[in-house]
């Protein structure tokens, strides 16, 4: 990884019902904000929300309908993210919804495009919100792959939203070499357990995380409170956005990110989560890791 400066773009989404209109709409939207950001900040990696295209919640629509307006990966309705990232020579991560192989199969997917234009990886997201998962009365069936992708500037992994809430996948992730996780979101939850989160995978795995969530209404009026955030390897939040539109950014140095044991300390860093996991122990109880559970408590 060398170093560079990373944003995370928070827009809104139309709130009204989608339509072929409405997603076009939604994806100039984004654009604009995406050239006035590295307009702004010279940011070589952006990030956009979960689901930018559509918001979040489709309003009604079951999985056939959202499978009509939205789009293969690459595809036209991806083209204009494409041009953008070629045009101003920047690696682009977006959120959008994915068509699958056959009419009503929905993927929740993050795309990242690099500055030639070019799709370099997509991220299907494997763990839905209860809300939004087919099986459940929803849209999206679950992705099945984590995703690590080698740019010029480091490795980048993805995840969306929900699945930051699962260690292991951001695990997964960073063992197989990502040394930034984005995480194009639309957090339904509060501010609170989407800093925790962040910040949490960035120390587990010693990555810079990139979060971008969505902010204002989606056409099923949805609220969403923005926040989004970037968090260095020793979970120090070093830029951090409002509720209104608008984008943050830092400058990701890796010869600086595990410089000390705490931000400002002078107590050198020694440990490394990634190397000093007991893979004796992880090796001995992995059935139990991939066992079926749930909680104890009462809930929904």
């Amino acid at each position: 990884m060398r170093s560079f400066t990373a944003a995370a773009v928070q827009v809104r989404p139309l709130a009204e019902p989608l339509t072929a209109q409405s997603v076009k709409a939604n994806i100039e939207h984004a654009i604009d904000y995406v050239e006035r950001c590295v307009a702004d900040t010279g940011a070589e990696l952006v990030v956009l929300p979960e689901s930018v295209t559509t918001g979040f919640t489709p309003g009604g629509l079951d999985p056939a309908r959202l499978w009509d307006l939205v789009d293969d990966v690459p595809g036209p309705l991806n083209e204009p993210f494409r041009e953008v990232a070629r045009r101003l020579g920047v690696h682009l991560v977006w959120g959008t919804y994915e068509r699958g192989a056959e009419r009503g199969i929905v993927y929740n997917c993050a795309v990242l495009a690099g500055p030639d234009g070019e799709v370099r990886g997509v991220y299907r997201k494997t763990h839905p919100f209860c809300t939004e998962l087919a099986s459940k009365g929803g849209w999206v069936t679950p992705g099945t792959d984590p995703c690590v992708v080698d740019t010029e500037l480091g490795r980048v992994g993805m995840i969306i939203c929900f699945d930051g809430d699962f260690p292991e996948l951001s695990r997964i992730t960073a063992v197989r070499g990502a040394e930034v996780i984005v995480r194009p979101s639309a957090l339904l939850r509060s501010a609170d357990l989407w800093e925790l989160t962040n910040r949490a995978r960035a120390y587990d795995n010693h990555v810079y995380v990139v979060g971008a969530n969505c902010t204002g209404t989606d056409p099923a009026g949805v609220l969403y409170f923005g926040n989004s955030m970037i968090v260095t390897p020793v979970a120090e939040v070093v830029a951090r956005a409002a509720s209104h539109e608008c984008w943050v950014s830092a400058r990701l140095d890796p010869d600086a990110a595990l410089r000390s044991l705490t931000p400002g300390s002078s107590v050198e860093q020694r440990f490394d989560h990634l190397a000093d996991r007991n893979l004796e122990l992880i090796s001995r109880y992995a059935d139990d890791l991939a066992a079926p559970a749930r909680t104890t408590f009462p809930h929904a």
